[in-house]
């Protein structure tokens, strides 16, 4: 005689958000850590969509992706609006950044992860594939310490203040851009120091909530729309200070926005406009980094990869390291 045990939908959303959540950027890591010094991105970045991808649709979810790589016009993508998943279950909004990094796994550079964010459905910021302005620090600051509008050596200055040093004490990532010459100048014209990095503003966004380890204080830059929300939400998780403008510079844009419910094309959006009630962070390594050793593929066949998995309503992080044996059998080539 078979027994139904009836699962709260909250109870069920944790389940999906701790091992199912892993599972899917676990693949997508292998698949575009196949490709790892094979010098093309578009094939590296469409694997591990494919992985996530085929993963995401055998979770019990009515998943629906909210941040991606594009809209519906730039499928194959795991496109803005695509639905995911089986249909049955709690409604979810998913952030997805398959590859990121796509550059550093081409060039089997440090740092590229496989990454992912869901939430109860309707929490997500719902926002179209562009730039976005970004502004982050660690926990344990006055709300509004730093500010967006203010100069880059203004945050510094406060930031330095607040934590009790000097401003040559404190250093900020910035994504080593053209576009950023202004900013890394007026860092430096305080004495603070400039960590630069050629990809990955996720991971550096989540090294400010750990400057003792990391030696990263704050993150400032324009980058990807996708990977400041997923940031946001592994703020939300582990704690710390962000705030954010899209970057909607011509009419196109803007519609784009406004077509996804975006009134204000300048408004500033603070973590909890990124990022609301129960939400979980995951991220695979792809290539060996700061924050997550690289897929292993090792001699006996066993597949080796870490992972870290935030969620927000506990404050709860988890490394897992797993071991992989069956992964051929699931078709990850």
């Amino acid at each position: 005689m078979s027994t139904h045990i009836s699962v709260p939908p909250q109870m069920l959303l944790e389940r999906i958000l701790t091992l199912e959540l892993v599972r899917v950027t676990e693949r997508a890591a292998v698949s575009a850590a196949r490709l790892r010094g094979h010098g093309n991105e578009k094939a590296a970045d469409q694997a591990a969509v494919d992985a996530m991808r085929r993963e995401l649709n055998k979770l019990p979810i009515e998943g629906t992706i909210v941040i991606g790589e594009g809209e519906r016009d730039e499928a194959p993508m795991l496109f803005i609006g695509e639905k995911v998943g089986l249909n049955a279950g709690p409604q979810v909004d998913i952030a997805v950044d398959p590859l990121e990094g796509t550059t550093l796994c081409a060039k089997n550079m440090p740092g590229a992860i496989a990454t992912m964010a869901i939430a109860d459905g309707g929490t997500l910021l719902h926002a179209p594939d562009v730039y976005m302005q970004k502004l982050a620090i660690g926990p344990g600051y006055p709300k509004g310490l730093v500010e967006l509008d203010a100069s880059p050596a203004d945050n510094v200055k406060r930031l330095a203040k607040a934590k009790g040093v000097d401003a040559s004490a404190i250093t900020v990532l910035v994504l080593d851009r053209p576009r950023h010459a202004d900013i890394i100048q007026s860092v430096r014209s305080t004495g603070a120091a400039v960590r630069l990095i050629t990809d990955g503003d996720v991971a550096g966004v989540i090294h400010c909530a750990d400057p003792d380890n990391t030696g990263v204080d704050m993150y400032i830059g324009t980058g990807g729309a996708p990977e400041g929300v997923l940031a946001a939400v592994a703020l939300r998780c582990i704690g710390g200070q962000m705030q954010c403008r899209l970057v909607l510079d011509s009419d196109e844009k803007r519609e784009r926005a406004h077509k996804m419910g975006i009134t204000d094309p300048k408004m500033i959006y603070g973590i909890e406009d990124m990022a609301r009630g129960d939400c979980l962070f995951a991220a695979t390594g792809v290539t060996t980094g700061s924050l997550l050793t690289g897929a292993k593929f090792r001699k006996d066949g066993v597949i080796e990869t870490e992972t870290v998995v935030m969620r927000s309503v506990t404050g709860t992080v988890r490394y897992i390291k797993a071991e992989h044996r069956q992964l051929e059998k699931f078709h990850l080539d």
